[in-house]
């Protein structure tokens, strides 16, 4: 992979915390419109320009971007914002718990993206694309980095160590407890031995941020063929090893059994072979692949894929695809589990209380156990692209603390 250290704007480190904001993408309009409301200069303002707007505003429209515009501008006059001197990287940790995962931030070749270097797992969305188009050259900076996992390489990991023996840069605790730190890292000999580092690991796969990653490469096309690509030949990007990352369940909510009762659903489920527990009040948590845990009815079942086999299509078999195919399709009604507003989807760091309260009386949930970094994997080496709503990563990185100028 070819890595590189970033020019960017960054938040004064005192208001680091207050100015950073969660991922653009991680709420719906209604939750980053309260958002703005609680945190009016947070980055999300200037993320989401739409939320200054009222309700059914078109997010497009060239007044919302030159909102974002007005307000980065505002930002960096007020000094929220500071440029910083020289190109750096940035060693950044997010400790949520007992869990703590230690990243680089830094620039990515958008070649390596474009040739399969840094390999994809998921399908992007037309709409969301060019939003992050528009966005990233009204404000010309690249801003929320994507995810990019590595192979662990306990070379990166001692360079990055040393790194960290100095004064954090910033160091803050945001509103779900998660704590973020920090390093600048400067001198020209860490830097380069990172770097030169990373040009030894064959590949890289994007976890998150396959929008802003697909968003940047169509800007440095459009700009390579103006002849002036610079620094739109990179794109924003947190390096991981693999073995750090925390990946949780994506569990699903349907709203209705399809006109099941309770009888029925079980029944069909045993007919298509799939092996059915008896009910239970307290909430099942899948421990293993191929375990589900089902709340319908006011109760729990273990559902168990135990004929599941192994297949020369590495997403046959993961526990997302055998729900979609063996239960959502053809017991449930769901074939379209993006356009099908009967579904919805919720983070495992919700708990089972979540998928309780959207099943409601009337409805059906799931509980899946995590797809794992090796299962995803597989699939980018493949050459194949994930199941909808595979995985959730978390913690996840705060926008608004690197903003790449390009």
């Amino acid at each position: 992979m070819h890595v590189q250290p970033i020019a960017c704007f960054r938040p004064a480190p005192e208001r680091a915390g207050r100015f950073s904001a969660p991922p653009y993408d991680v709420f719906d309009d209604e939750q980053a419109r309260a958002y703005v409301r609680e945190n009016p200069d947070s980055f999300m303002a200037i993320d989401r320009p739409e939320t200054a707007f009222d309700a059914g505003q078109d997010p497009m429209a060239p007044e919302v971007f030159e909102h974002a515009v007005k307000l980065l501008t505002d930002r960096l006059r007020d000094g929220t914002i500071l440029k910083e001197e020289r190109p750096c990287l940035f060693a950044y940790r997010m400790t949520q718990g007992d869990h703590s995962q230690m990243g680089i931030i830094a620039s990515v070749a958008v070649d390596d993206y474009l040739d399969g270097t840094v390999r994809r797992h998921e399908r992007v969305r037309e709409e969301k694309v060019l939003d992050r188009m528009a966005h990233m050259s009204a404000i010309t900076a690249q801003v929320g980095p994507s995810i990019v996992i590595y192979p662990d390489s306990h070379v990166i990991d001692v360079l990055v160590g040393l790194a960290c023996t100095a004064e954090p840069l910033y160091d803050f605790t945001d509103e779900d407890g998660v704590r973020h730190t920090v390093w600048r890292i400067a001198r020209e000999m860490a830097v380069g031995s990172i770097c030169e580092t990373f040009k030894q690991i064959p590949h890289g796969y994007i976890a998150d941020g396959h929008h802003r990653a697909e968003a940047s490469a169509r800007l440095c096309l459009e700009a390579r063929e103006r002849g002036e690509a610079g620094p739109r030949e990179e794109f924003l990007a947190v390096l991981y090893p693999a073995s750090s990352m925390r990946v949780l369940a994506y569990n699903r909510a349907v709203v209705d059994t399809n006109g099941l009762s309770e009888q029925e659903l079980c029944a069909e489920l045993s007919q298509a072979g799939i092996e059915v527990s008896q009910p239970v009040e307290s909430p099942v948590v899948p421990k293993e692949r191929h375990a589900v845990g089902m709340f319908a009815f006011g109760s729990w079942r273990e559902l168990r894929f135990a004929d599941a086999q192994p297949s020369d299509d590495p997403t046959a078999d993961l526990d997302v695809s055998l729900l979609q195919e063996r239960v959502l399709a053809p017991i449930l009604g769901v074939k379209d589990p993006t356009a099908d507003p009967r579904i919805s989807f919720v983070s495992g760091a919700e708990g089972p209380e979540a998928l309780e309260r959207l099943a409601g009386k009337d409805g059906v949930a799931f509980f899946m156990y995590p797809t794992s970094m090796d299962e995803l994997m597989r699939v980018s080496d493949a050459g194949m692209l994930m199941p909808p709503k595979s995985t959730w990563f978390a913690p996840k990185p705060r926008s608004g603390l690197f903003l790449r100028r390009i």
